[in-house]
């Protein structure tokens, strides 16, 4: 006889949403770029773009990753475009860095339907991000994501082109 207590029947359920009814939390972590020989990859690749706050690359991800990445991307329902940030020691000591990752990662989070397929996207921040006001930090990521998004349409439309206009 099953006892109504088993504990098949009290396994806890995550919840779909947030407290505040949002959706749910997504994560970077399969999304993010991890080895040097990639960042140095998409350096070359592309060229520096200026903002307000930080600097950026974009760079088309090679054929070979993007089709490995496809079945990883769909497995987990992630976009296969990758992002990456640096924080270098020009940006102060080790805890105003971490600082300024924290920030950058929770704004690029919060978008990250907005990051195109197919690239490779690196963020240099500046100093400045350490004390801006979040929202206007989250208003600087959405612009270069959509920027973003709209070169990596361009680039898609030109094959032959390996680099950024």
């Amino acid at each position: 006889m099953n006892a109504p207590n088993t504990p098949e029947e009290i396994k806890p359920t995550k919840p779909d949403r947030t407290r505040k009814g949002g959706s749910p939390k997504q994560s970077l972590a399969g999304v993010r770029l991890r080895k040097h020989a990639d960042y140095q990859r998409a350096y070359a690749a592309s060229r520096k773009r200026q903002s307000a706050s930080m600097s950026w690359f974009l760079a088309p991800r090679p054929e070979e990753a993007c089709n490995a990445g496809k079945a990883s991307a769909i497995a987990n329902q992630l976009p296969i475009g990758r992002v990456g940030l640096t924080a270098g020691k020009v940006l102060g000591k080790a805890h105003e860095r971490n600082r300024i990752k924290r920030r950058m990662r929770e704004a690029l989070r919060r978008h990250l339907d907005l990051l195109p397929d197919g690239v490779d996207l690196i963020l240099h921040p500046r100093q400045v991000v350490l004390t801006m006001e979040f929202t206007k930090l989250e208003a600087e990521v959405v612009r270069i994501l959509t920027q973003a998004r709209a070169d990596a349409a361009r680039m898609a439309s030109r094959p032959g082109v390996v680099s950024p206009a």
